[in-house]
């Protein structure tokens, strides 16, 4: 789960497409363990929240019945949401960037007893056939980190059955306008809403290492409709006056006033 750009990172027409994908997933193999480490509480080893908030799908029942559905999980991480899918009836599979990802799902499979396949593969190249799915999904997973993000979405598209669900959580991109802060500095907008300039962390060489990139909510919406998606529901969860948690800029200060998590919920029309 991604935070708000940084202004002093490159900017231009052609600044996305400076960060390979090997340099993400070599990124998220090197910041696993803390993540996991850090966050696994949180996510439980078979949950699905679908951000900091902590929205349950359990509660929210975004994707609706899923049992005895083939579910793909985009950006799984160690997988937890799809174990969770996978206790209620689900047949989930995970796909994620990160082999050291891979292997802490492997490792919860063991601890939970519940294990459920995960493939190493970049979101923009899905390893599946045509309609393989009946649904998928994403908590915060792939779509914040890839530069191309209609061809992540027309992968997702093809990979989905028609009328598929996809249902997928980023960053609530009215965030991009604030500093990602959880105190009081987070609560002043301090750059335009519709600056599209890319979050960016540099190794030692100066070279791009990561990357976070923001789109509006009206680009979030073409994008989804050029790649055969029609957007059902738009959730903006609240935080809820039980979550004490401080996840980077989310905290509840800055939750009481300001949507963090966009939920997407879409179905596949062509």
């Amino acid at each position: 789960m991604g935070g708000s750009p940084d202004t002093s990172g490159p900017s231009g027409p052609e600044a996305g497409p400076r960060v390979p994908g090997a340099a993400n997933r070599r990124w998220w193999d090197e910041n696993a363990d803390d993540y996991q480490f850090e966050h696994g509480a949180f996510l439980r080893d078979a949950g699905f929240v679908w951000g900091p908030e902590g929205l349950d799908e359990a509660d929210a029942g975004l994707l609706g019945d899923v049992a005895g559905l083939r579910v793909l999980e985009v950006g799984c991480g160690a997988a937890q949401c799809a174990r969770r899918l996978r206790a209620a009836g689900a047949r989930p599979v995970g796909v994620d960037v990160s082999f050291r990802q891979a292997q802490h799902a492997r490792r919860l499979d063991e601890q939970t007893g519940v294990a459920v396949p995960v493939v190493t593969a970049d979101a923009g190249a899905l390893p599946f056939a045509d309609g393989a799915f009946d649904a998928a999904c994403s908590a915060y997973g792939a779509l914040p980190f890839v530069a191309d993000l209609d061809g992540v979405l027309r992968e997702v598209a093809r990979v989905l059955r028609e009328r598929g669900r996809w249902v997928f959580s980023v960053s609530h991109p009215v965030r991009w306008a604030f500093p990602d802060d959880p105190g009081p500095a987070g609560l002043v907008a301090d750059r335009s809403y519709f600056d599209r300039t890319p979050y960016v962390e540099t190794d030692q060489a100066g070279r791009w290492a990561y990357a976070e990139y923001h789109h509006t909510i009206g680009d979030w919406v073409r994008a989804l409709t050029a790649t055969g998606f029609v957007v059902r529901d738009l959730v903006e969860p609240e935080w809820p006056a039980g979550n004490t948690n401080v996840w980077g800029g989310w905290s509840p200060l800055r939750g009481r006033l300001l949507p963090g998590t966009a939920i997407f919920v879409c179905e596949r029309t062509a």
